[in-house]
């Protein structure tokens, strides 16, 4: 059976073996096990920190978060009461529906929304009108504009894309609502021999300078294949959308479509230390490239619908 409901979780599995699963809270995709092209067993494509919380008290450290809708801290006023990256990752989601389910591919989708209908204004509802399951006080204190989110996972034999559907649901007289979105993938891979490429030539923001000042000077990459080997966090605008993430034993490729900015993170020990929720020594693991709309907002009218989405392949 390629598609398993457990409690908490959703299980998608190919016939050439590979899988994924996908955690009600957050939508967080904690597992992706895939072989190589030369037909080696499936193995975990993504990292999860052994410390990391999946009882649904707070955000996964690791695996692919969806960041929506803001990411960061909340710097826009309507966001004003959102945490870190938003609530996406850190509110349940509801299974919709299989979208696809053949010798290809198996497909999910699952859901989230906030009403404009009088009364009911702010009502966190499950795309399927669960009966007596009320409104989302989490959400709907934070957040209070009405929108439909659905989250689609499809895996294939070597590869996974993920992509969020965001459509705002409010009367054509409000105004848009505006938003970040990004795609927190946690890439399995020895952070001090990874690399990342195209980059070279991109303008980029390095939020592990000291002052505010120096984080908001753009600088231009010279690297031709970016490394982690020291705290790295930066935040590439206008990218080209198609990263090769290389290593001597591995190498995934990540294509993303209407995300036009790219974020490489590892804190190394410097910050990695400082997580709680890290395992020792996981910062050793992987490399966080993370397509998404960071810089800037998108603005969505009344009744539009934006889509944004990344594949993953393996490679090697």
């Amino acid at each position: 059976m390629p598609v398993i409901q457990d409690a908490d979780r959703v299980i998608l599995q190919h016939p050439k073996g590979s899988s994924a699963e996908i955690l009600f809270y957050g939508a967080t995709v904690v597992s992706w096990k895939a072989p190589s092209p030369s037909g080696t067993e499936p193995v975990e494509r993504l990292f999860v920190s052994g410390k990391a919380a999946l009882d649904g008290s707070k955000p996964v450290r690791g695996g692919i978060p969806v960041v929506f809708p803001c990411f960061g801290a909340p710097t826009h006023p309507t966001h004003a009461k959102l945490p870190q990256h938003g609530f996406a990752r850190s509110n349940a989601w509801t299974f919709n529906s299989i979208v696809m389910d053949n010798d290809a591919g198996v497909s999910v989708k699952l859901s989230e929304f906030i009403e404009d209908d009088g009364a009911i204004r702010g009502a966190h509802q499950t795309s399927v009108r669960v009966a007596g399951l009320g409104p989302n006080p989490t959400i709907q204190q934070q957040y209070d504009y009405p929108f439909h989110l659905d989250f689609v996972v499809t895996l294939a034999e070597h590869q996974l894309s993920t992509d969020l559907h965001v459509k705002n649901t409010g009367l054509s007289t409000n105004p848009p609502i505006e938003f970040q979105a990004l795609f927190h993938n946690y890439i399995r891979a020895p952070a001090n021999e990874v690399r990342v490429s195209p980059l070279t030539g991109l303008s980029y923001y390095d939020k592990t300078e000291a002052t505010e000042e120096a984080r908001a000077k753009p600088k231009v990459e010279s690297r031709q294949g970016v490394d982690v080997n020291k705290f790295t966090d930066s935040v590439y605008e206008n990218a080209p959308g198609r990263y090769d993430v290389v290593w001597p034993s591995g190498a995934i490729e990540i294509r993303a479509t209407n995300l036009k900015d790219v974020v490489v993170w590892n804190p190394q020990q410097e910050a990695g230390a400082k997580i709680g929720d890290m395992e020792t020594g996981g910062w050793e693991k992987y490399v966080c490239v993370e397509p998404g709309h960071v810089r800037g907002f998108i603005k969505l009218p009344a009744g539009e619908t934006w889509v944004g989405q990344q594949v993953l392949t393996v490679k090697v």
